[in-house]
């Protein structure tokens, strides 16, 4: 029952890569070098004096998207006073209890509640992943004093403690591709970097525990079989 799941699963990514080819070779036409004015924006402005703005961020490195981002969404962002965030990745406190959010309770380990051999793989793939990312390091990496053991344990410490689904969004970001662009603050932190050292005054919409609870109330009766389907398709991604 397992694999014919981790096969749907697979064959749904198989059809949205086959899509993403047919769309890039449709679009193989368009001018790729259009100009900042041309792009949508999705800055949502709201008409009142002074203005305020509506944009939606994505948490991937900001180098990925700077150069997409069009210039009237970074005049507003400029230009705005006050910065309003998902969460206040700046604060320690917000770092330290989403950590502690992750958790399982306490006298409880991942162990205790996946079944052995989904455990016994995820350990293995984890050895796997700390055995090759000194490879997928970049030079630049280790230029700025980030190590692959460091940033391992960043990533993956303590997982024996952690909640079933923040151990799969861990084993989601253990890819060589994601390896390689740490260290880069992904778009929210970026923006919350910059906000700071433009003296804007910011805040949050949102505290950790709502983001947490709802995560950590979740009930999947599938979930064991979704961790073996992330493994196994991040063997494949990373052999």
């Amino acid at each position: 029952m397992v694999l014919a799941r981790c096969a749907f699963v697979r064959a749904c990514l198989a059809l949205l890569l086959q899509a993403s080819r047919w769309s890039a070779r449709e679009s193989s036409s368009c001018d790729l070098n259009r100009k900042q004015s041309e792009l949508n924006s999705f800055l949502w402005t709201i008409k009142r004096d002074p203005p305020s703005y509506f944009y939606g961020t994505i948490h991937v490195p900001y180098t990925r998207v700077w150069d997409y981002i069009p210039e009237n969404s970074k005049k507003a962002f400029q230009e705005s006073n006050i910065v309003y965030f998902e969460l206040d990745l700046t604060d320690p406190y917000t770092i330290s209890a989403l950590t502690r959010c992750q958790l399982l309770p306490q006298g409880e380990n991942l162990q205790d509640v996946l079944p052995r051999d989904i455990y016994r793989r995820l350990k293995r793939h984890l050895e796997y992943v700390k055995l090759m990312m000194p490879s997928w390091m970049t030079p630049d990496q280790r230029g700025k004093g980030l190590y692959a053991d460091y940033l391992f344990n960043a990533i993956a410490g303590n997982w024996e403690r952690k909640r079933p689904v923040w151990v799969m969004l861990m084993v989601n970001s253990l890819t060589e591709a994601d390896i390689k662009t740490r260290g880069v603050p992904v778009l929210d932190l970026y923006l919350a970097q910059e906000a700071e050292r433009m003296k804007k005054k910011t805040g949050a919409v949102e505290k950790v525990e709502e983001q947490c609870h709802p995560l950590n109330g979740l009930n999947f009766s599938q979930f064991p079989d979704l961790v073996v389907c992330k493994v196994s398709m991040s063997i494949k991604e990373n052999d």
